[in-house]
């Protein structure tokens, strides 16, 4: 390519924009770098004007308070530098985000790069600062902006949240903006999509403007980000769609008509939606969360359940078969339908699986509690030895070998506190961490007939039949299920899902049919199990109110709900005050 100026006259020959929906890696400004340029070399050949990457894809998203490093900064920026020389090449004009620091401010900034330098730069406007997202923390929000000239087109560049209220974009349209590309950093939750496109098309309607959404794709700890960036014309009809969970460049064609700027049709992929979505957002979060450590591989205890088997099938499905490790860890408590399941859930995914008997080793922490337990008689106690066991194993394995642990326990148990510490909580990550135990269930039967595309699994039916009609149990004890010490799971994760995603009160939970005593129960165990929730491995975030991302809640919290309706103040005196005795279960 050989240098030439672009005219910064109106532009009526067509214009080709590739959207580039990238996976970046949070600290890694020369790799986010290089994931551009090679996205514009494959946008030169495909002949575009203009590449355009997400929100903040040099430092990628969400850096949190590494974006406040000087070093960081410095090496975003010298990234930055470097691809805006690239562009003295004549080739395609880079959209690119970045942290840029001006005036000892730090900014969330959009940067044009066009021949040989930086063009021009956009703040974004409007910094979230509710569940998952802190931005105010660590920038300063910019003024509102007025259009740049790419290419002789007057373009606005609403950086994520800034088109989520009129403010912005009303700016960018009465001061000549012509076409509105807006670069995200959105991470997936149910439902989100639906929201975008609730926030897009007002803006697209209101403005009569075009709108090219852009989204980052990939996992970053909790988060994941599905792409499914899209293209709305003026009149709000969708003109491209591209895939959800996947990597993508898209050459989007645009042409100057009477009416303004019109994307043609183009890309219209079909997406992953609810279960679907789901279970993708899992598998590409546990993906990337192996890949981005540098692990090299996993390993996970199989004990014949279904969750279990279904952090088997996603490992599997992530990382292919010869990576994913799994130990059938049995114990007198385990049955023969254990030991049947796991090893044919093991045969169906194509794994390495072995039985390591835990006998010997909760024999030797009795022998060794004996003396200090001399005349107390076994209780949850011992139990607890043979989780703790498990989980001993599988560290050391990972030690021993690599392999990440991955743990198993659902959202269910993880807000009851159904689990032990430094035992079946063992582990790096946890991929259904944020699905209720009926979610479980629905994802595995949803797996045995269908998988994500691009998963490294086989097709067919991974978790037999039987693990899912079973009744679940953790084998602890003779006979054990788990409805000895929970509600029914329908039940339990009914009310979970008042008390954690609602926040409803007690009473409100009894009006949906539930007895009293349950729910007070349900709620007693979720505050105590706080502490065991801190000290838990990351998982993905699905639902509107992950643990520890969107919920934070005190460890020490004597607060319980007294179960009436809503307060009424009395016509004297203070309102009533109450306290709850601070007490701790242990599963």
């Amino acid at each position: 390519m050989t240098s030439r100026p672009h005219s910064s006259l109106p532009r009526t020959a067509p214009l080709r924009i590739a959207l580039a929906q990238l996976n970046p890696v949070v600290g890694d400004p020369a790799g986010n770098a290089a994931k551009a340029r090679a996205a514009r070399a494959e946008a030169a050949a495909r002949g575009a004007d203009v590449v355009m990457l997400p929100e903040l894809f040099l430092s990628a998203y969400p850096p949190e308070d590494l974006v406040l490093k000087p070093a960081f900064q410095d090496a975003c920026r010298k990234a930055c530098d470097d691809l805006a020389a690239e562009t003295a090449d004549g080739g395609p004009a880079i959209l690119i985000g970045l942290p840029w620091l001006e005036a000892g401010k730090l900014y969330n900034a959009y940067a044009v790069l066009d021949e040989g330098r930086v063009q021009a730069v956009r703040f974004k406007v409007d910094l979230p600062n509710y569940g998952v997202f802190d931005e105010k923390r660590v920038f300063e929000p910019g003024p509102l902006p007025g259009p740049v000239t790419v290419r002789g087109v007057r373009i606005g560049l609403p950086v994520c949240e800034d088109i989520w209220e009129p403010d912005v974009v009303e700016c960018l349209s009465e001061t000549g903006a012509e076409i509105l590309l807006a670069p995200n950093g959105s991470p997936y939750r149910r439902g989100v999509r639906d929201e975008r496109m609730a926030v897009a098309v007002p803006r697209v309607v209101e403005s009569r403007l075009p709108m090219a959404y852009l989204n980052q794709v990939g996992g970053q700890d909790e988060l994941v980000f599905d792409g499914a960036s899209f293209v709305l014309n003026a009149d709000a009809a969708l003109a491209v769609q591209l895939p959800a969970f996947r990597e993508a460049v898209v050459i989007t064609e645009w042409r100057r008509e009477p009416s303004g700027w019109v994307c043609v049709p183009g890309t219209r992929a079909l997406n992953e939606e609810g279960e679907q979505a789901d279970y993708a957002a899992c598998t590409l979060g546990l993906k990337d969360y192996v890949e981005k450590n540098g692990f090299k591989g996993v390993v996970l205890g199989l004990s014949g359940g279904i969750d279990s088997a279904i952090c088997a099938a996603m490992a599997v499905d992530a990382l292919g078969p010869a990576r994913v490790r799994c130990l059938m860890m049995p114990y007198r408590y385990t049955s023969q339908d254990s030991l049947a399941d796991a090893f044919a859930c093991a045969t169906a995914l194509g794994v390495s699986y072995e039985i390591v008997p835990i006998e010997p080793v909760v024999a030797g922490f009795e022998a060794a509690l004996a003396p200090l337990f001399a005349g107390l008689q076994p209780d949850i106690t011992e139990e607890n030895l043979q989780s703790r066991a498990r989980g001993t194993i599988l560290m050391s394995v990972s030690n021993k070998f690599g392999p990440m642990v991955i743990t198993t326990g659902n959202k269910s148990e993880m807000s009851v506190g159904y689990c032990t510490l430094y035992g079946d909580m063992n582990g790096g990550f946890n991929p259904i961490k944020d699905l209720y135990k009926m979610e479980v269930y629905r994802l595995s039967a949803l797996r045995n007939r269908w998988k994500p595309e691009g998963a490294l699994g086989p097709d067919g039916v991974v978790i037999p039949p039987n693990i899912i009609t079973k009744a679940p149990t953790a084998e602890l004890r003779e006979n054990q299920t788990d409805q000895d010490s929970l509600p029914p799971y329908e039940v339990l994760d009914d009310i979970l899902h008042g008390l954690v995603e609602s926040e409803m009160r007690v009473a409100d939970i009894v009006a949906r049919g539930h007895a009293l005593e349950t729910v007070k129960k349900v709620e007693r165990l979720l505050y105590l199990a706080e502490y065991k929730r801190r000290q838990a491995a990351p998982g993905v975030k699905v639902t509107k109110r992950s643990f520890g991302r969107d919920r934070r809640y005190p460890i020490v919290n004597r607060f319980r709900d007294p179960g009436g309706g809503p307060y009424q103040p009395a016509a004297n005196g203070p309102a009533p005050q109450g306290a709850a005795r601070l007490d701790v279960v242990d599963f």
